[in-house]
């Protein structure tokens, strides 16, 4: 139990460089609003679905995060500050870590896989601030979510996706950014996707450009030879 709390206060403490100690952790809002979820989540598999509630409300008022007591969290889950809505058939893998005003929202009753309204957030996801990730989908294992992004569709394992819509972006993020992505979001320009298209439809219109001249040049009536 007690390795348990450890290792799961290391691995936050490898997410955010403010960290200074263990015990400044345990004061995170996030990892209170897990831990009373885990209490929560118990209580509601138990069929104890008004003290179940009861604990989803004393948290969301405690740390301004609602995670409603039927969604299914893995290890080391990790909320960086609050304002975080996660509904009810949320599933969420290993390793994942959301920032404040995420929603993992969900469609409506009617639709939806089996009642299942949520997304499902796979393993060493993270996703940025303000983003909100709606309806039965599937976020892919080690996919980032930049922040503000609307993401509605499925998104492939290792992806990196922002926008409204959210798009991939078409950048190798691995490789341009090792490591942890601090808000799902690499920095720079080259992973702007409305500056790469942007780019290459400079590029689409210098080609068109020379093959006008090349078609003028051809439509040029040539100039006839002087007789000796």
């Amino acid at each position: 139990m007690a390795s348990s709390l450890i290792a799961y206060l290391e691995s936050v403490k490898a997410r955010d460089p403010a960290a200074r100690s263990r015990w400044e952790i345990l004061l995170y809002p996030g990892v209170l609003a897990l831990g009373l979820h885990r209490v929560a989540h118990w209580l509601y598999g138990g069929g104890l679905f008004f003290l179940a509630r009861f604990v989803n409300h004393l948290s969301r008022a405690l740390t301004a995060i609602d995670i409603h007591p039927g969604a299914k969290i893995g290890e080391r889950f990790f909320i960086d500050h609050g304002f975080t809505v996660i509904g009810e058939t949320a599933e969420i893998g290993d390793d994942v870590t959301i920032y404040q005003n995420v929603t993992l929202g969900g469609t409506n009753p009617s639709t939806g896989v089996a009642g299942k309204r949520h997304p499902t957030i796979c393993s060493r996801v993270v996703i940025g601030s303000g983003a909100q990730v709606l309806g039965p989908i599937e976020v892919g294992e080690g996919a980032k979510v930049g922040a503000n992004a609307v993401v509605t569709k499925d998104v492939e394992p290792g992806s990196t996706m922002v926008g409204i819509p959210a798009r991939p972006v078409p950048i190798d993020t691995v490789n341009y950014s090792p490591g942890f992505v601090p808000y799902g979001t690499p920095c720079g320009e080259e992973c702007d996707p409305g500056r790469v298209r942007f780019t290459e439809l400079e590029d689409e219109i210098e080609v068109l450009r020379r093959e006008i001249a090349e078609l003028r040049a051809l439509s040029q009536p040539k100039p006839k030879a002087k007789s000796a």
